[in-house]
């Protein structure tokens, strides 16, 4: 088969690429709120490392506790945003698979089913731990009552 050299055939690769690259802005939307949870997580921490000597003993036993929180966040969120860039980086193979389908006149539909398959079963596992991480979040935080 030779690659095709018609206008409409690109003009149809980029039409079908469309649809993933809007779910790609989304996946980038959510990495951008995870990244600033996890900054948020960091900087809590460093909060105790720069002030661990002028807590009293009560204030470091509190200190103690919450930064197992901070921890345990830590790794929800640096694995949500792990699976997430994946999510992203699978929709990003179907955007090249659809493209090299449509210029190469090769036959590449299963691929890209599978990408986005993958892309699908990682955002999913970075929603489930984000999910995880948010409700850890809210239950380590109590607000008090006036």
């Amino acid at each position: 088969m030779q690659p095709p050299d018609n206008a409409s055939d690109i003009a149809h690769a980029i039409q079908l690429a469309l649809a993933p690259v809007f779910l790609l802005t989304g996946i980038a939307a959510l990495l951008g709120v995870m990244t600033n949870r996890l900054a948020r997580v960091i900087d809590r921490g460093r909060y105790f490392e720069q002030n661990w000597d002028s807590l009293d003993e009560d204030e470091r036993a509190a200190g103690r506790a919450e930064l197992k929180f901070l921890e345990r966040r830590r790794k929800l969120v640096s694995r949500a945003i792990a699976a997430g860039t994946l999510a992203a980086l699978m929709v990003c193979m179907v955007v090249a698979t659809l493209f090299l389908e449509a210029l190469l006149a090769v036959r590449l539909r299963g691929a890209a089913g599978l990408f986005f398959f993958l892309s699908m079963v990682s955002l999913i596992v970075a929603l489930g731990t984000f999910l995880q991480e948010i409700y850890l979040a809210t239950r380590s935080v109590r607000v008090p009552r006036f």
